[in-house]
Parts: C-alpha cells; structure tokens; sequence
C-alpha cells in the first residue's frame, strides 16, 4: 500500500515554493497593501496586517519590499484598488481546488483562472461546490527537529489557542482557529522557534489520496499553473499524493 505522508507534501510544496521567492514576494506584497488600505496600517489595530507581516517575516521577505508595500496600500506610492475573489472548481480525480485572488480587473481573473483549469485536465465550477470541503485554519510549519516536539510545542502554544499539533519525521504542524494565529505566532517567537511555514489556510476535512504518477502530475501542474497566474494568492487542495510519487516526481524534476 502507498505512503501518504503529508510530510513529504509540506517538502514538495517547500521546495517548490523556493524556487520561485520572487513570486512569493508578490503575493506577499499585495496582501499587504490590502491589508493597509482596508483597515490602516497600525499592526496593533489592524490583525489581519499583523498576521500578513508575520508571514512575510516567515518567508524572509526583504524589509524593503514590506515597507514598500505598506506604503502603496497606504495611498503614499499610488492608488490600487483589489477585490478579493474565490474560485471553486475540480482537477484529475476529483481533486477539490479553491482559488483565492485578489485582482484590479475581475474580467481577466476569471478568464485566466478558467481557461488554466481547462488546460490542465480540471474545470471551473459554481461557488459553493466545494468551498464546504475545507475550514480555514491557522497553520504553522516547524521544520527545526529540535523543537519539532510535541511535548515542547504543547506547553508554548496550547494555551496561546493551538487546538492540533502533529509530530513526524522531524517536523511538526500546529492548527488553530484563524483568529489564534497572532497570539500562536508570538508564542513561538518568545520561546525562540521560528516556522518555515505560516499563515491562514484552507484545511481540508478529507483527503483524496494519489497513487498513480501520471494523476499526481496532472494534479501538480494544475495547482502549479493556476498559483503562477498574476491575480492569485494561494491554491489549496485536498490531495494527498503518495511519498514515493513525490519522490518520483522530484527526481525527475
């Protein structure tokens, strides 16, 4: 039978994240900017700013690129205003994909979102289909083997709002309500552990576990594709691909 570690997920999606930091940047940038446009751009009374500045500290975004961003949301650089959209839809094997954007021209968004899904073996579907699939959750990634320890990371963070914290292979993942996320965050921080991972994300209730290399590929270039268009933020999905796929697939890569 198959290994479906989500281990070796969380380090295919690292390593593939890694190779495009500038991407990452971006992404980071214009959350920022909505951040600060939205609701200012005090991180004291402004939590959703605090969380994205948290996760641009995680993703060793240059302080340049955050103070820069801080500046267009705040209307000193420029005014851009972006709406915030989710799109639903399906790829190969009935994999569930939610698409979250934030465009200045909703008419090229959803062509570029739909068109990717057609391309890639997928299709677009209605608000709703499968937004219920997932609950968004706080999300924190520790790849440090010597903090990766549940016993540790229990008494740092259960009582900052931690509801789920999972230990393997050296690494751990800490789950929390979306609204624990800054008081987790400065947790770790005062106890001197830093994440490789962190942010808002969509937790799926279910998985749909892949086994077959040729799907787990279609699967991959999908989410890769539609991750790479300009107005998207983040993809998630509810596939598990077996660890020797990913193993597989990375050696080929």
């Amino acid at each position: 039978m198959s290994g479906h570690s989500k281990w070796a997920n969380i380090k295919h999606k690292k390593e593939a994240s890694d190779k495009k930091k500038g991407k990452i940047f971006s992404k980071l940038a214009k959350e920022i900017m909505v951040c600060v446009k939205q609701s200012g751009k005090d991180p004291n009374s402004n939590p959703r700013l605090r969380m994205a500045l948290i996760e641009a500290r995680s993703a060793n975004m240059p302080r340049e690129n955050i103070d820069r961003a801080i500046k267009k949301g705040a209307g000193e650089l420029g005014n851009v205003v972006y709406e915030e959209i989710v799109y639903e839809g399906y790829g190969p094997q009935g994999t569930a994909i939610i698409v979250e954007c934030l465009t200045d021209n909703k008419n090229r968004t959803i062509g570029d979102v739909r068109l990717t899904f057609d391309r890639n073996n997928g299709n677009l579907a209605a608000s709703g289909a499968v937004g219920w699939m997932f609950q968004r959750k706080a999300h924190f990634v520790i790849t440090d083997e010597a903090n990766a320890n549940e016993e540790k990371l229990m008494d740092i963070v259960l009582d900052a709002g931690a509801e789920d914290i999972e230990v393997e292979d050296g690494m751990a993942e800490i789950w929390a309500a979306p609204e624990a996320f800054t008081d987790i965050a400065k947790a770790l921080e005062d106890a001197g552990i830093e994440t490789t991972e962190s942010g808002i994300v969509r937790r799926p209730d279910n998985t749909v576990g892949v086994n077959d290399l040729s799907t787990a590929q279609q699967i991959l270039r999908l989410v890769d594709k539609l991750d790479d268009l300009e107005d998207v933020q983040a993809v998630h999905h509810n596939a598990n691909i077996a660890s020797e796929v990913l193993d597989e697939i990375d050696a080929q890569e």
